[in-house]
């Protein structure tokens, strides 16, 4: 037997059937309804939360809007439709994708910009990276990959007897490839492996007696903990390296530009590492305190792994035809990073095969290889089906390319330049310190409401002269903004590794907000009060 820190209640009335662990957590599950929620205490908070939203998400928008405030009138709706929407995402009246869109329409139809202007931002690359990391995961899904690594990971020596070293070995995982990889590309190929983690968990958990036989896997505090660790180590991963972040370009090209003073890959490395540790460890504690497993230990699962690798057998031809097109993809994915490491992230070769395959590409690349690799030639049966390709989450993708498109509007109207001058005046920062910790927290409210990317693209540029006007040097504080735009962890829009892990059902919007906000406040000290000690160390800028 298990041990455990707590039970689901009671046994379940014997007419009730046991849930389906596979059906539920690998079925493709996302936003659910009131409908769709259990009964009891969580049932009728979600209906306050959302009867909430309808009246308080007008509300705020139409008083923000009318008052009598000396800024720009584009600037002013934008925000009183903003601060609506945001509103709509926490209590999530109408679903979270459907909230961003009403956004959208609304800045269009209120004049703060056309609509090709507007909706350009949707075709991004990003967006393309979502579709393309997507089918390629429902094909992990399909084939059993992803429930073969899965068995594999909780196989390893001690991993599987401990639900905290899944959780730390998965999220270390994690980390070390989005060093190199996209933030993005990492989480959307690893969530189906931690869907599979999490459903050989909760069918221990299930045959064992730790749960009633009607639980909802998809509210275990064990899948959010495993979850958000996806998640947010993905984002702690990404600031290793320079090229780990979209953020990490934007702000290292703009202080570089701006001070002449050029950051190396090696720089970069070891001044991000102790933070990056650090920021791990104080991720892993926070995670399993704030979501605590329901079991600590389990006992049999090495019994259990071996019993079913044993009925995997051999891989599959599907299964070998998605590894190809997923190892394809990522090499395609490293293929600039690699050129970035031999010739530097400033010569015209990483420039052009940066250009030419760009993570968008690369995904949609390895993508299409699932509908060529055959599995069966005599009848021209490939690797994935469009049927199968259409199942992929495109609530998530409209999520994320409605918080591209506020992250545009943010800078293209001047609001951000407009926020970060007010709360400069209005505080009246003069020391590097204080100039510091205003960029940190400006990056990482910023970041909260729009992509990390955008977030990067607007705080840096609002710090350095800001910096410079009070006689301090602008590199510790750009560089900690840099560090800090990859803090959103309290909302899906916040950064796309959060939409996706959001997607899955698995994590509820509260519990992405007491965690998120948790480490967002842990994390912005420990970048404070280490970044101007690993630029002296490092020599950055000496």
């Amino acid at each position: 037997m298990a041990s455990t820190a707590e039970h689901e209640g009671a046994a379940a009335p014997a007419d009730v059937p046991p849930t389906d662990v596979d059906k539920a957590l690998l079925g493709g599950s996302t936003y659910r309804s009131l409908s769709e929620l259990g009964s009891g205490a969580e049932e009728r908070f979600e209906k306050g939360r959302r009867l909430v939203g309808w009246f308080l998400a007008p509300l705020v928008s139409l008083v923000f809007g009318f008052l009598p405030l000396d800024m720009p009138g584009d600037q002013q709706t934008l925000a009183a439709v903003l601060l609506g929407v945001v509103v709509l995402w926490i209590c999530e009246p109408i679903p979270i994708p459907i909230g961003g869109l009403v956004g959208v329409a609304a800045i269009v139809v209120l004049g703060v910009a056309p609509g090709d202007e507007v909706l350009a931002p949707f075709g991004s690359t990003t967006i393309f990276t979502f579709i393309g990391a997507f089918i390629l995961a429902q094909a992990m899904l399909k084939h059993g990959v992803a429930q073969r690594v899965a068995y594999f990971v909780l196989g390893l020596p001690g991993v599987g007897k401990s639900t905290f070293r899944t959780i730390v070995a998965f999220g270390a995982i994690t980390c070390a490839l989005s060093a190199f990889i996209s933030n993005t590309a990492t989480v959307a190929m690893l969530m189906p492996t931690a869907l599979g983690i999490l459903a050989v968990i909760a069918k221990l958990m299930q045959s064992q007696g730790v749960v009633r036989p009607d639980f909802d896997p998809m509210r275990l505090r064990v899948g959010t903990a495993l979850m958000l660790m996806l998640a947010y180590g993905a984002s702690v991963g990404g600031l290793l390296t320079p090229v780990g972040s979209p953020p990490n370009l934007i702000g290292r090209g703009l202080i570089e530009e701006a001070t002449g003073e050029r950051i190396s890959f090696g720089q970069w490395m070891l001044a991000a590492l102790p933070i990056c540790l650090i920021m791990f460890a104080v991720l892993a504690v926070v995670l399993i305190l704030v979501n605590r497993p329901e079991i600590r230990r389990i006992e049999g699962v090495e019994e259990y792994i071996r019993d079913r690798r044993a009925e995997q057998g051999p891989m599959s031809r599907a299964e070998k035809n998605t590894v190809i097109a997923f190892g394809v993809t990522v090499a395609l994915w490293l293929v600039p990073a690699v050129v970035g490491l031999v010739s530097g992230t400033d010569s015209s070769a990483y420039a052009t095969v940066s250009d030419r395959l760009d993570e968008g590409v690369a995904a949609v690349i390895g993508a299409a290889l699932l509908f060529v690799l055959p599995v069966d030639w005599s009848k021209q049966q490939a690797t994935l089906t469009w049927k199968d390709a259409a199942k992929i989450d495109w609530g998530t993708i409209l999520l994320f390319g409605t918080g591209i498109i506020f992250g545009a509007m943010l800078s293209a109207t001047g609001l951000a330049e407009t926020i970060g001058n007010g709360a400069s005046d209005a505080l009246g920062i003069t020391s590097a310190f204080a100039i510091t910790a205003f960029a940190v927290v400006l990056a990482v409210l910023i970041s909260e409401t729009t992509s990390n990317t955008a977030s990067a693209a607007v705080v840096v540029p609002i710090i350095i002269p800001l910096a410079a006007a009070a006689g301090v040097d602008p590199l510790v504080p750009a560089l900690a903004a840099t560090f800090a735009a990859s803090l959103g962890f309290m909302l899906p829009v916040s950064t796309p590794q959060n939409a996706i892990v959001y997607g899955t059902g698995c994590v509820p919007m509260t519990k992405m907000i007491r965690s998120g906000i948790t480490f967002d406040l842990i994390g912005a000290v420990v970048i404070i009060a280490l970044m101007p000690l690993m630029v002296t160390l490092t020599g950055i800028g000496s």
